[in-house]
């Protein structure tokens, strides 16, 4: 395409030209009208951007046109209480991928032995 996206770690999103670089746009991201701090690791899929927020086990669906937060996705849970102590206080959520192929999401983190193949589902849907 002709433009990518960037995290750095704050609130926004960077929208950076493939050709050279050069942010084109910054796009602040919220959740409730609040601003989302400590954005990660990112996937593009449509519309949306699916991005963790550092040292929380959440994955945000965010509207890539207006920033704001359209899903909160709890990833807590994945690991047993023994790989989360294994893994330590930095072995957080920080790895996310899109199969568009399979429709599916691959997500991991720092230390962990496992990476997940998940789908995400609203709540109350089967």
């Amino acid at each position: 395409g002709q433009q990518f996206y960037q995290t750095d770690g704050s609130s926004s999103i960077i929208v950076r030209s493939t050709g050279t670089f050069q942010d084109v746009q910054h796009i602040p991201v919220t959740l409730d009208g609040q601003p989302v701090l400590n954005l990660n690791e990112l996937e593009c899929v449509d519309s949306s951007l699916y991005v963790n927020v550092w040292h929380i086990d959440h994955i945000l669906r965010i509207d890539k046109q207006t920033g704001q937060v359209r899903a909160v996705i709890d990833a807590s849970g994945l690991l047993t209480p023994q790989e989360t102590s294994k893994a330590g206080s930095e072995g957080v959520l920080n790895g996310i991928a899109y199969d568009p192929q399979r429709q599916v999401f691959w997500i991991t983190g720092k230390l962990w032995p496992w990476m997940f193949e998940v789908r995400f589902v609203a709540q109350g849907s089967k």
